[in-house]
C-alpha cells in the first residue's frame, strides 16, 4: 500500500495522510515529484536476472529514457541477508540531494522516501509497482528498513549514475521509520 505523509518541517507527528494513488500522484506533482504505476509486460521469477526484469518493463521505461534522456538503467536488489545492510541503511538515511533525478522503481518491496522541500517533509512510502523520480537538488533521505527486501530499476541521465552531497542536518532522526510506518499500518 503506497502512502504520503505531508509534515511540517519539524512536526512530523502533525501530518496529512494520502492513500489513494490519485491523491499522492497530484500531491507530489505540485512539488515536481512524478508518481507513476507500473505493470509488468510478463510474468516472471523473483529471481529473474537483470535482462529480464528490464524486458518485462521495457516499454515504460524507454518512454522515460525518451522524455528525460536517461542513458543508463540497472536492477538492484536488497536482501536482509546483503552483508551491508546497516552501512548502506544509515548512509541513505542522511538527508542530501544529487544534481541529477532520483528515479527509482519499485519491481519488489517497499521503501520510504523523505522529501524536504521548503518547510515541509513529504514522506513517500513506494511499494511494489511504485515509480518516483525525485527532482534534482531536492533534499531527501531513504529509509530501506532494518530487513531491506526490496527490488528496484534506476535510471539515470550519466552512466556514472548519481553522487550523493550530503547536507549535514539530522532532520531524519525525528521521523518515524520504514519499519515504525509499516507497523502503523497493520
Amino acid at each position: 500500500m503506497s502512502l504520503l505523509t505531508i509534515s511540517p518541517e519539524h512536526q512530523p507527528d502533525q501530518g496529512l495522510r494520502y492513500a489513494e494513488f490519485a491523491d499522492i500522484s497530484a500531491q507530489l506533482q505540485t512539488i515536481g515529484v512524478v508518481f507513476e504505476r507500473w505493470e509488468a509486460s510478463c510474468q516472471f521469477a523473483a529471481d529473474a536476472d537483470q535482462a529480464t526484469v528490464l524486458a518485462a518493463y521495457a516499454e515504460p521505461i524507454a518512454r522515460l529514457q525518451n522524455q528525460y534522456g536517461f542513458r543508463s538503467v540497472d536492477v538492484i536488489s536488497l536482501t536482509a541477508a546483503h552483508p551491508d545492510k546497516v552501512a548502506l541503511r544509515q548512509k541513505f538515511l542522511a538527508e542530501h540531494t544529487h544534481d541529477d533525478f532520483e528515479v527509482r522503481f519499485f519491481v519488489e518491496g517497499c521503501g520510504l522516501f523523505y522529501l524536504h522541500v521548503g518547510d515541509k517533509v513529504y514522506s513517500v512510502l513506494c511499494c511494489q509497482g511504485d515509480l518516483i523520480s525525485v527532482p534534482a537538488h531536492t533534499r531527501h533521505w531513504f529509509d530501506l528498513g532494518a530487513e531491506p527486501q526490496l527490488k528496484a530499476i534506476r535510471l539515470f541521465t550519466t552512466p556514472d549514475g548519481w553522487v550523493a552531497t550530503f547536507t549535514g542536518s539530522d532532520i531524519g532522526a525525528g521521523y518515524p521509520t520504514l519499519d515504525q510506518t509499516l507497523a502503523g499500518l497493520s
